[in-house]
């Protein structure tokens, strides 16, 4: 089922849908224009604290022309405090921003785009004359102000384009610091950034405290500007909600749990598992989450040192025990290549012997690709058996 047909699909899933599709014009007149424009600025909002800004209080008047309708008047007030959106005008503004609603509806959640940006215009109060000018003016000083409040918005229009990394030191989230993720992460996920995704990830942080937490959930949000990230974990987090983000609560080691809730929010394009790092955890969710990974997706599992800690379920003697993280991931690598592996007997292949394509490991984190694994085996010709079996000893010993 298409993503904007579903009924829980929200209003932001619908406008991401759309804001591309080549019935977008048909679509967007089927919703109601106040509610599009509050939840489109709203998006800028949050997306214009990323960038630099005024050093004080600034407002920018956002002008929203509907086809066929009236204009609709936002303030969007930026500075050091944060971001505020409400409905209203004030009468001579430093800063104008007017924008049809189907050009503001494809830049904001649209892909990148080089056309962004030409349907939209930008007024500032005009500049003293000559013989009033003076450097240090407060009405100049103020005029510097509306000039940075407007990079702030104009910006904030457009995606997200630096990098992981940076967002991970702004939201604080561990993926950068604590741990050293965030380049491979890029070096694997980069790619999809433009791309309308559904992205989940298990642990929020911030253990028992409802407030606590979520700083992953807002840089993935940021870093794919286009999908909707949810965020599962053993305790409420729901004052984490924001738009685009969702929270919900729920164990990764129950199996009927992560199945209803991939039916209910998947397919799923990245999961990434943040969450107890249990050896028997980490394997049931995979277990269930990965068939609702939709082709060319990508399953991450973090921190796989607990792997190796007995407390943690797992086992620093027999590296190839499948019942721990890593003893698991290469039981992968083996159905990876099951088709050239030695078997007693017929051999049906697993689900993740098919659909396992890719496994990319570093320090604590694996990657593991979603596909269709036939490809075909290597010169099934060849023998499969030491070819120096048939040989007398002496020449078997010779070969060796």
């Amino acid at each position: 089922m298409p993503i904007h047909d579903r009924p829980q699909t929200s209003l932001v899933q619908r406008l991401l849908s759309l804001a591309d599709a080549p019935d977008a014009a048909a679509r967007l007149a089927a919703e109601d224009p106040e509610s599009v424009v509050a939840a489109t600025i709203g998006e800028v909002s949050g997306r214009a604290g990323l960038y630099p800004g005024p050093g004080s209080p600034m407002i920018v008047q956002f002008e929203v022309d509907v086809p066929g309708s009236a204009r609709i008047p936002y303030l969007l007030t930026v500075g050091p405090d944060g971001q505020q959106a409400r409905p209203g005008r004030v009468d001579d503004p430093w800063v104008c921003l007017r924008y049809d609603l189907p050009a503001l509806i494809r830049d904001v959640f649209g892909p990148s785009d080089p056309r962004a940006g030409a349907d939209r215009e930008v007024v500032m109060k005009d500049e003293p004359g000559p013989a009033e000018y003076k450097p240090d003016d407060p009405w100049m000083v103020r005029r510097d102000e509306a000039t940075r409040a407007a990079y702030q918005v104009l910006q904030a229009c457009g995606p997200y384009r630096g990098d992981l990394t940076a967002l991970a030191v702004r939201f604080g989230s561990d993926k950068w610091g604590g741990h050293w993720y965030t380049p491979h992460y890029e070096r694997h996920l980069g790619r999809y950034r433009d791309q309308r995704m559904t992205v989940l990830e298990i642990g929020i942080g911030g253990y028992h405290d409802p407030g606590a937490g979520g700083t992953s959930l807002r840089m993935w949000k940021h870093y794919f500007h286009r999908s909707m990230v949810y965020g599962l974990d053993v305790y409420d987090k729901s004052l984490l909600d924001e738009p685009r983000i969702t929270t919900i609560r729920g164990d990764q080691a129950d199996s009927a749990f992560l199945t209803d809730l991939a039916a209910r929010y998947g397919p799923f394009d990245i999961v990434v598992d943040d969450g107890s790092h249990v050896s028997s955890h980490v394997i049931t969710a995979f277990n269930a989450l990965f068939p609702h990974v939709g082709p060319g997706g990508m399953y991450v599992i973090e921190d796989l040192h607990t792997s190796y800690w007995p407390e943690w379920g797992g086992n620093g003697v027999d590296l190839a025990d499948p019942a721990t993280s890593v003893g698991f991931l290469k039981t992968l690598v083996d159905g990876l290549h099951h088709r050239d592996r030695l078997h007693e007997g017929p051999y049906e292949p697993s689900y993740t012997d098919r659909s396992v394509t890719g496994i990319h490991l570093y320090h604590n984190l694996a990657f593991i690709e979603k596909g269709r694994n036939t490809e075909q085996a290597n010169a099934t010709w060849r023998p499969r058996h030491d070819p120096m079996r048939d040989l007398p000893a002496p020449y078997r010993s010779m070969g060796k």
